[in-house]
């Protein structure tokens, strides 16, 4: 029987195991929709932390159910564990791990490149590999296949096969999650896109196939790249629109109101999450390779590197009408999560906004629901203050970076002296509300 058919024997069967490397915000929820479909699933994580509350049962995840992971954990159907070895028990391997961007703005591989070397150093014959990790196009044909072939000595298409599978995770989704969330996948051999799609749609709903990893990769890209773009115009409009005393939120929603042809993107304080902030970086690295300039995308990181600076200007003219400096100012922000609802700050730009005010000798202090501390890039640690009265009252400025669904706006208009509303969460400006 050839490495082909055992494996699709065991995939038939669900008697094989899948190893997950990257216990986070992709890794976690493609574990459980595994785990549901009675697969057993290895978790790989270096976070010892991590794989303790998932052996324990306790979960660290908003789109995971706290009681299903627990149920899961029980049954044996998930454990995690800090020891890469384990991957040899593996028949699939779905890599999760960040890929972030250093102090240049640089793709950082380093969290790839370690991972490949630990899977090419455990890879056993017959194992299927999809990378998740959003990336540059070609990352799997360049840099993963080589290491992984380098380490073990096995070859793609022989002896293994690789694809890459953008992840397409939204925190706090409720409609979409990991399982009904169209996949797409690309693969470098037949066999490999034959293989992942019948592993994949165990616990996905619909698998869309394309003909390499560079375009599944590329898709990636332009996803986020097409939100980075429209979201940098809206914000440069809406600036525009502030200096015109034009109502922007009224004018989107009447371009709205036709019915082809416009898609509605919303201003704020600058673009976070995990992704869109990144992504168009790890394009603009792989463009410079072919000596190609991209202008447009470049224009529109720019645009967002500067958001933070922009609203800091603005909190500082909104203290100067009423006679007052940001300067030894008590600045209140409101949310610190990159999106509503959610307890995620990564790349937030509440947190640059904040480290701005703070810069400028700005008293900073924050309340946020869902977020209990922070540390912005100045090592200062902030821990959430409650949102009462006396506290809006205490404040010089209130700043709302953040919509989250449980702030009363009202109780913040009639409480606060002075609000910055970023996120357009008090209808109507007035003397003492200035809109972004």
């Amino acid at each position: 029987m050839s490495n082909k058919e055992a494996l699709f024997q065991k995939i038939d069967n669900k008697k094989l195991t899948v190893g997950v490397i990257g216990l986070g915000y992709v890794g976690l929820p493609l574990a459980v929709c595994f785990a549901v479909k009675q697969v057993k699933v290895l978790g790989f994580d270096t976070s010892s932390e991590r794989v303790e509350k998932i052996n324990s049962g306790s979960n660290y995840i908003s789109d995971v159910s706290d009681d299903q992971l627990a149920d899961l954990v029980k049954q044996q159907k998930i454990s995690a564990t800090t020891d890469f070895t384990n991957m040899r028990e593996c028949n699939a391997l779905f890599i999760c791990v960040p890929t972030p961007l250093d102090r240049f703005k640089k793709p950082d591989m380093s969290y790839i490149e370690n991972v490949c070397r630990q899977v090419g150093a455990n890879l056993q014959p017959g194992t299927f590999i999809s990378l998740e990790s959003t990336t540059y196009p070609t990352t799997t044909e360049d840099f993963v296949q080589p290491i992984i072939e380098e380490e073990s000595g096995l070859k793609e298409g022989k002896d293994f096969w690789l694809a890459y599978s953008p992840e397409r995770v939204d925190p706090g989704n409720k409609q979409f999650s990991t399982q009904n969330t169209p996949k797409v996948l690309g693969a470098i051999s037949e066999d490999g896109l034959e293989i992942g799609k019948a592993i994949y749609s165990i616990a996905v709903d619909e698998i869309h196939t394309v003909s390499s990893p560079r375009i599944a990769e590329m898709v990636k890209i332009l996803e986020n790249t097409y939100r980075l773009v429209n979201i940098s115009l809206i914000n440069e409009l809406a600036l525009l629109a502030g200096k015109m005393d034009i109502n922007i939120w009224e004018v989107i929603d009447a371009a709205a109101t036709k019915p082809f042809g416009f898609q509605a993107f919303y201003p704020g304080p600058g673009v976070g999450g995990h992704c869109i902030p990144l992504d168009p970086f790890y394009l603009e690295h792989i463009a410079k390779k072919f000596n190609f300039d991209l202008s447009m995308i470049h224009t529109a990181g720019h645009i967002d590197l500067l958001m933070a600076h922009r609203m800091t200007v603005k909190i500082t003219s909104a203290l100067n009408r009423q006679k007052k400096a940001i300067n030894a100012s008590k600045i209140l922000f409101l949310g610190v999560a990159y999106k509503p609802d959610i307890n995620d700050e990564r790349e937030s730009p509440a947190l640059k906004i904040m480290e701005e005010v703070e810069n400028k000798g700005g008293e900073v202090s924050y309340h946020d629901p869902f977020i209990p501390t922070v540390q912005i890039a100045t090592g200062s640690r902030f821990n959430s203050v409650e949102l009462s009265e006396s506290v809006l009252k205490a404040a010089d400025c209130v700043v709302i970076t953040t919509n989250h669904s449980g702030f009363d706006a009202g109780f913040i208009e009639k409480h606060s002296r002075l609000i910055v509303d970023l996120r357009n969460v008090i209808a109507e400006a007035s003397d003492k509300v200035y809109k972004l």
